[in-house]
C-alpha cells in the first residue's frame, strides 16, 4: 500500500479506525494507532497508549504530517511503515 492509499482511505473515513503500524527500524517494533471517530470535532487522532497524552486533528492529511514520532512524522517515515491491521483487519484482507 502506498502513503497517497492509505491517505485516501483516511480523507474517506471508510474503515479505518484502529489501524496498527510500526516502524520498521525500530528494533523492538513498537506498536502505533491511528484511527478516525466521524463524531468528533478533531475526528483523526493517534494512540494515547503510544503518545503521549495521544493527538487529535482536523484533517487526515494533518494528522499524517505531523511530527509526533521521534520529532519526524508518518509521512516523512513513510519507507519505514510496516502496516499492520486497518480497523482490526489484515492489511491484505482490507482489500
Amino acid at each position: 500500500m502506498t502513503y497517497d492509499e492509505l491517505l485516501k482511505i483516511f480523507e474517506k473515513g471508510d474503515d479505518c479506525d484502529e489501524t496498527v503500524f510500526y516502524f520498521k527500524t525500530d528494533p523492538k517494533h513498537k506498536e502505533h494507532y491511528l484511527g478516525f471517530i466521524p463524531k468528533y470535532d478533531k475526528p483523526y487522532w493517534i494512540g494515547y497508549c503510544d503518545i503521549e497524552d495521544g493527538c487529535e486533528f482536523t484533517t487526515a492529511k494533518e494528522m499524517f504530517e505531523a511530527k509526533v514520532f521521534d520529532g519526524k512524522s508518518i509521512k516523512s517515515r513513510w519507507d519505514e511503515v510496516v502496516l499492520c491491521s486497518i480497523n482490526g483487519r489484515n492489511v491484505e484482507d482490507f482489500f
